[in-house]
């Protein structure tokens, strides 16, 4: 496919400006560079080392020429030969050292970052999770803070490099010749200018390129993810062409980088070479003229070599700075994403609790979508609440605040007469057992699942709770047993199987609440019966909240909570709703007449 470049206004969209933003976001990557001041001092010494060596490596040749080659003098020959051969040892052993010690301070640097993302990202509340996609989150901890890592180490040492050689060798050319190399020196604020409005000009379109890396990403982990739905709508060619216009906008842009990147590090090279040219020109006749020797005149060319060599880098590595900057921007706009639900201050521990929930004139909204408007109900220890309504009248929104994944805009919930917003995350969630309709796995063994957060792990527990869930059997059908592995997601396993290992897996957590979103939804009526026993038992002396679209779990309940519209418009027992309730009513018609149909026709 041709590549159309068109990138008209892409530069437009964020000031095009270094700011202070910019200088913090540096400073602060700069920072984590602390707790490894020993090695980090070690390779900027080592640096140091480096460029004093590179600065005076010309000297000899210098004496080489003027005081050996044209004075006949072999000894001072062999002896600055012996001198350069010494000088390129040393410089080998600090470049050694330079760069096993910058790169190590490095590696460290992202290893402190990816894990306080990895940290940050499983306190932050489900707002963020809601708002933000996993395949940016992704390119942010590994593509964003590798970047950062180059920043800390590589990138930094170039930099101190060519401002020590700048330096260095501008000195030594004024000790030299001051008028001539003031004629060459002219040159360097028009380098700089050069240098700085690149990166004046480069870094809004690096920061669009690092988003449009996380929407690329996105759109992979989307389709991976997906890819059952994919095949089974035959959307396979839509997908790949909208992949391929988020490609084509990366491309497009990353065009744009490059051919700005293709232009100002060449202009850098031509100006610093004009140096060069003046020397060659005014050097020569002062040779002839008797005013620079030629050993001099040498010497100042191999010192303008040096003052190139630099200035090449500031061009290739200003970029790398640049999109470092940016990609600093979007991992810190994670690490300094504040929780919306956190413990607060003088948070109590929740010891074990009885059960009793109360909900007092709840009202809870996602921004301005207004979702459950003054719920107020309670539940004594141990009673079965099935909660009843269509889809979107707020069902899963009031079992989500129980555990507070998220906060009530307005009211209170209790439990054992504590405001769950005055207790510890911890001890509160350590006490809710959750089976979610939609069973999620992690790629690993079905061991590891299963004890993934039981408090205290025992294997004659886990066989026990296996048993009860009814999934022991295909278990140990399986060829390694409970060793045997998932697969992402769980995907080596059916729907069924997946939610038995969900069920078992609460069980071990001897939670004093339950949350049964549909729990035996994907397994069939002969197994459900003997789930269903499993879970009355379980559900002995805890309060269970269950969102329920069969009808043999509605019959069991002592309270049914029938919602519409984010509010309570019936509660009471099945049969009860049945003579008062309109929409309970309605709702039986619909759906639960139809699911005690069918349950009775799998049972013949």
């Amino acid at each position: 496919m041709v590549h159309c470049l068109n990138v008209k206004n892409t530069t437009h969209r964020i000031p095009i400006r270094f700011s202070r933003k910019t200088s913090s976001v540096l400073w602060r990557s700069y920072r984590y560079l602390a707790p490894y001041w020993k090695i980090s001092l070690g390779a900027y010494l080592s640096l140091i080392g480096v460029a004093i060596l590179n600065i005076i490596h010309p000297q000899f040749l210098r004496w080489m020429i003027d005081r050996g080659i044209r004075q006949g003098d072999t000894s001072l020959l062999v002896w600055s030969a012996v001198a350069l051969l010494v000088l390129a040892l040393m410089r080998g052993v600090l470049t050694f050292f330079e760069g096993r010690w910058s790169e190590v301070s490095s590696q460290n640097v992202a290893y402190d970052l990816r894990n306080e993302i990895q940290n940050k990202l499983t306190i932050l509340s489900f707002s963020f999770h809601d708002k933000t996609e996993t395949g940016d989150l992704l390119a942010r901890a590994i593509q964003d803070v590798e970047r950062i890592r180059f920043l800390t180490g590589r990138a930094s040492m170039r930099i101190i490099e060519a401002l020590l050689l700048l330096i260095g060798t501008a000195g030594i050319l004024l000790w030299m010749n001051p008028s001539l190399a003031g004629m060459v020196l002219l040159f360097m604020p028009l380098l700089i200018l050069v240098a700085l409005e690149f990166g004046r000009r480069y870094r809004p379109l690096s920061l669009d390129i690092q988003k449009q890396i996380g929407t690329l990403t996105t759109t992979v982990e989307q389709n991976l993810r997906g890819s059952l739905v994919v095949k089974a709508f035959s959307q396979e060619d839509a997908e790949t062409s909208r992949f391929d216009r988020e490609n084509e906008h990366w491309f497009n842009l990353s065009a744009a980088a490059n051919r700005m990147q293709s232009v100002t590090p060449p202009m850098l090279y031509l100006l610093a070479n004009l140096g060069v040219v003046l020397v060659v020109w005014i050097g020569g006749h002062l040779v002839v003229s008797g005013a620079l020797t030629i050993g001099e005149m040498v010497v100042f060319i191999a010192y303008l070599g040096q003052l190139v060599n630099p200035i090449r880098r500031l061009g290739m590595i200003i970029p790398a700075i640049i999109i470092a900057s940016s990609a600093a921007e979007r991992v810190y706009e994670i690490l300094d994403s504040i929780p919306d639900v956190v413990d607060s201050p003088g948070a109590v521990h929740l010891s074990p609790v009885e059960g009793k929930v109360c909900f007092e004139n709840v009202s809870f909204s996602y921004g301005r979508h207004q979702v459950l408007s003054d719920i107020s109900f309670e539940v004594a220890p141990g009673q079965l609440i099935a909660l009843v309504g269509p889809t979107g009248s707020g069902k899963t929104s009031i079992v989500n605040l129980v555990p507070r994944f998220y906060d009530p805009t307005r009211g209170r919930i209790m439990v054992d007469g504590y405001d769950v917003r005055n207790v510890s995350l911890n001890s509160l969630r350590s006490q809710i057992g959750i089976v979610l309709q939609e069973t999620i796995l992690f790629s690993g063994t079905i061991r590891e699942n299963l004890l993934f957060g039981c408090k205290d792990p025992c294997e004659e527990k886990m066989y026990a709770a296996a048993k009860v869930a009814q999934a022991d059997e295909f278990i140990n059908a399986m060829p390694d047993g409970y060793d045997s592995r998932v697969g992402e997601r769980g995907i080596t396993l059916s729907g069924g199987q997946k939610q038995r290992l969900a069920i078992a897996r609460a069980m071990l957590m001897d939670p004093r609440i339950l949350i049964l979103d549909d729990a035996t939804a994907s397994v069939d009526t002969g197994t459900e019966h003997l789930i269903q026993k499993a879970l009355f038992q379980l559900m002995n002396g805890r309060t269970t909240f269950v969102i329920a679209h069969r009808l043999s779990t509605v019959m069991r309940a002592d309270q049914i909570l029938v919602l519409e519209k984010g509010r309570i418009v019936a509660r009471g027992r099945h049969t009860t709703l049945l003579e008062t309730s309109p929409q309970y009513g309605e709702i039986y018609d619909r759906q639960l007449r139809r699911e005690a149909v069918s349950e009775e026709g799998e049972t013949r």
